[in-house]
């Protein structure tokens, strides 16, 4: 402002008629923008007034350095002095930055190319970052611009980072404190004075937020335990004069432990205080415990949501009494207006149609608010799986007092997926999967697919379709329909050919909100051929008349041909938080077959899988997972379930990482007349031992898995990443196996075993990319046995639209 008047010629307050507008300094700005900026034209009369408001004018437009205004009979000249222009802004140092955020800042505050230069801003900007380098322990840190000019009236402005190192905590004292060691204080700080042998990472840095959180912590610690009168009192920072250590003291008042005598409800409750009594689980004489006071606070209001009262005031009041260290809590609760729900929108979903959302809800429009209800729906959309985010906004409807819109805010993924998958092991060589898949088929929840697995032993491909909604009531349908040929190339399988197709059909029905009970019917046809004279074959050859007598050639082959209509039911458990990267809940599968009158074959075979998300922290990104799986099947009427029915660690099932396909279980033993390679000679009869997997009738396997943050991934970079450490462990036996003398003899393994568990341990990598999902994992193998083949390295590569 000093500048504007030191600059302005003062005239007389009698006004004159302006006939002509000089501009002189103009570079940048053009003379029309320039005169539209200014408050008078040709023709006006001009005053004093006039002409200070022409200055303040054009300095509002932040282009001028000085403005001096001129008067020569009835013409006004302005001289301007522009500002430089930043042509270029460049930055030299920054590393705790990334470039792209830190001019997303600048340009925030207002430094940005094409603009004018503002020196004061360039000095803010300077002080700030400073400020923010102090703030994560950096002391030393500087940043100083430095501005050249350039032709044309530009700049180029350079911003130089000394980032320097953090200060290292040298000491924490806490001083004050009595009833509790300042070693069992500090245990519970994010900031420590000497590092731990785990903690290669952060080696006693310090954060200023982190220190903040460390005294809340502390005072929470406190409060929980009785001691409402804790405070504290001073924290002192003093920093080594090089800045690089620093020492910390926490002054505190501990107080005493204060018990709660009394806890007094208040208000007009109507028919809920009853229900809002059972909620305070406070004891007469307990101590003091603020986390459980503001546990109590929430499911109040959780419970008043419940009955439609959206916005209840509740005010906590302690009466204390030092001298009995007592606590007389007053509960003043305001339960307000109780609302109604206007209407119910959607909003984020481009694909999903709006029918598909709403069956989802248990909330309905037009009903009482029911928190618990808008809640269901919350998770409900979740788990359908076609979500990335779900969130739930509620808001008042203007111009009423008793309603409110419910308003989901979803962030839908990519649900279709052409999916190719590869692995690799030392002698199984690669094995390829490759399928197309759409989980939410024109956004009407649908699921529609083609998938093929191509490996050394079959070419498999499947046609589903899937619609969870045939009725609103819920009742699902599914329908499958297949083509399989089997016809192993390598040693890693059981030596047979089987021609199959099929077709199966299964309805769900819904019990409640977590259990789904399915039913259906299928039907199967096999046609195998080439079967080679192996112990599993004629048992099961046997055990459905197939009489073979003693004709042991090996170059004989046998075909069977079979048809099967089968009867199929299981059950669903399933109340995950979300279908996509879940961190807490549990999903049960039980499903099971069995072939009924008409069929060629009489079995049944069951199978449990058990998943378990239990979350470690409050964010979820620390997360137990424990998975089981086990599976047995067996015949009817003295057969034995179809060897081709067997239990496989083949790639579909993955029970154990890092062990190849079919490496896992029992293997072919072949009969022969003549001597071979691996054959032991029993009376006069051969048993060859082989690498191909024959499968078993019983399989068990769990896993443990520890889902941890990604390194080096911010939290919003990791949303479609997770990491994870894992134990697997498993076998597949036969137990109609039965270990006798000619078994011994021959040397062969007792395959009715089911100690013989393989256990693993690796890493492994989900990540939702651009171009597809991407699973890796490594793995090594703790235990193992003789002849297994392992595969440490595997990955899926998919392609998502």
């Amino acid at each position: 402002m000093s500048i504007l008047l030191s600059s302005t010629v003062v005239y007389g307050a009698k006004g004159f008629i302006l006939k002509e507008i000089n501009f002189e300094g103009l570079q940048r700005v053009s003379v029309n923008t320039a005169l539209l900026r200014i408050p008078v034209s040709i023709g006006d009369t001009v005053y004093n007034s006039d002409i200070r408001k022409i200055i303040l004018s054009l300095f509002s437009t932040a282009n001028f350095n000085d403005i001096q205004v001129f008067r020569e009979n009835n013409s006004l000249t302005i001289k301007v002095n522009e500002r430089k222009i930043i042509a270029n802004i460049s930055l030299i140092g920054n590393k705790v930055f990334k470039e792209k955020q830190l001019k997303q800042i600048l340009e925030g505050l207002g430094l940005r190319v094409g603009e004018p230069i503002n020196y004061s801003i360039l000095s803010s900007i300077e002080k700030g970052l400073e400020d923010f380098y102090y703030n994560i322990g950096k002391y030393n840190a500087t940043v100083k611009s430095v501005v050249k000019n350039k032709a044309y009236n530009g700049v180029d402005v350079q911003l130089i980072f000394r980032e320097g190192k953090k200060a290292k905590i040298q000491q924490i004292n806490i001083l004050g404190n009595k009833d509790y060691s300042s070693k069992k204080l500090r245990s519970n700080f994010k900031l420590h004075d000497k590092s731990s042998w785990w903690n290669i990472i952060n080696i006693h840095s310090f954060y200023k937020q982190k220190l903040l959180d460390d005294l809340i912590g502390m005072q929470d610690f406190y409060l929980n335990n009785g001691y409402i009168r804790f405070a504290i009192n001073s924290t002192q920072m003093n920093l080594t004069t090089d800045k690089k250590y620093l020492y910390i003291s926490i002054n505190i008042h501990e107080g005493q432990k204060y018990k709660v005598l009394n806890v007094i409800l208040n208000g007009d409750l109507n028919d809920y205080r009853k229900e809002i009594k059972k909620l305070i689980n406070i004891s007469f004489g307990e101590l003091y415990n603020k986390d459980k006071i503001i546990d109590i606070e929430e499911n109040i209001k959780k419970t008043l949501g419940n009955y439609g009262y959206a916005y209840p005031k509740i005010n906590i009041e302690s009466k204390i009494n030092d001298k009995y260290k007592t606590v007389i809590l007053y509960m003043n609760i305001d339960i307000g207006q109780r609302y109604y729900v206007r209407k119910i929108r959607f909003e984020g979903n481009n694909v999903s149609k709006d029918e598909l959302l709403r069956r989802e809800m248990r909330q309905l429009e037009g009903a009482w608010l029911c928190n618990n209800l808008v809640d269901k729906g919350k998770k409900r959309l979740g788990r359908t799986g076609y979500f990335e985010k779900v969130d739930v906004d509620m808001q008042s409807v203007p111009g009423t007092l008793d309603q409110v819109d419910i308003i989901y805010k979803i962030k839908e993924h990519n649900t279709g997926n052409l999916n190719f998958g590869i692995g690799y092991g030392s002698e199984s060589g690669l094995n390829f999967l490759i399928g197309a898949m759409q989980y939410n088929w024109l956004g009407t929840g649908n699921a529609i697919g083609i998938s093929s697995t191509k490996n050394n032993s079959q070419l498999y491909t499947d046609l589903s379709f899937n619609n969870p909604y045939i009725t609103v009531d819920g009742i699902g349908f599914s329908s499958k329909l297949f083509i399989n040929n089997y016809k192993p190339d390598t040693l890693n399988v059981l030596d047979y050919t089987n021609q199959s197709y099929g077709i199966n059909e299964t309805f769900g029905f819904p019990i409640n909100e977590n259990n789904t009970l399915r039913t259906g019917l299928g039907y199967v046809r096999n046609n195998i051929a080439n079967m080679h004279p192996q112990i599993a074959i004629w048992r099961y050859l046997n055990s459905i008349g197939y009489h073979y007598g003693n004709d042991y050639d090996a170059n004989k082959k046998y075909d069977l041909l079979t048809r099967e209509f089968i009867f199929n039911y299981g059950w669903i458990y399933n109340n995950l938080d979300r279908g996509f990267f879940p961190t807490s809940g549990k999903y049960i599968n039980f499903s099971s077959k069995f072939t009924i009158p008409g069929s060629d074959t009489l079995f049944y075979k069951n199978i449990l899988d058990i998943q378990q998300y239990i979350p470690l922290n409050s964010d979820g990104t620390w997360v137990l997972l424990g998975h089981g799986h086990v599976g047995y099947g067996n015949g009817f009427y003295g057969q034995e379930m179809p060897f081709y029915e067997n239990f496989y660690s083949n790639a579909s099932t993955n029970i154990i990482r890092g062990f190849s396909p079919n490496a896992i279980g029992p293997k072919a033993i072949y009969i022969q007349k003549n001597k071979l390679p691996n054959c032991h000679k029993v009376n006069k009869t051969y048993f060859c031992q082989s690498n191909n997997a024959v499968g078993g009738n019983a399989i068990a396997a769990a896993s443990i898995e520890l889902i941890i943050p990604t390194p080096f991934m911010g939290d919003g970079d990791s949303n479609g990443i997770r990491t994870s450490i894992f134990m697997d462990a498993g076998t597949i036996w036969d137990t109609k196996w039965e270990n006798n003398i000619d078994s011994y003899t021959a040397k062969i393994p007792d395959y009715s075993d089911p100690t013989n568990i393989r256990v693993s341990i690796g890493v492994a990598l989900q990540w939702i990319s651009p171009v597809g999902p991407l699973v890796f994992s490594f793995a090594y193998p703790l235990r193992k046995l003789e002849g297994d083949r392992l595969e440490q390295f595997q990955f899926y590569i998919g392609k998502n639209w």
